[in-house]
């Protein structure tokens, strides 16, 4: 896992995301974003590693968006990981 392949993985799932009108809502919602700014956001740091954030929550989510990226479920927490990695306390 590369940070290219992990960024393409996250941006298959915004993309699937935004088809869906219900997705769509509720991560509008959950983020607090509205359809104007998603655009803005997308832009930002960590908007990947968010979207990836968002998708290992919800399992049904997480099935949808590997097998429309071709992956496996597996493979796309490991983006999320990559992108997203844990705190570590020092």
């Amino acid at each position: 896992m590369n940070a290219a392949r992990a960024e393409g993985i996250a941006v298959a799932a915004l993309g699937l995301i935004a088809a869906d009108e219900e997705r769509l809502a509720r991560f509008l919602a959950l983020t607090g974003l509205d359809p104007g700014g998603l655009r803005a956001a997308a832009a930002e740091p960590g908007f990947l590693a968010a979207i990836l954030d968002h998708v290992v929550a919800e399992e049904e989510l997480l099935l949808a968006v590997a097998e429309a990226a071709g992956e496996s479920p597996e493979v796309v927490l490991r983006a999320q990981m990559l992108l997203s990695p844990p705190a570590f306390d020092a």
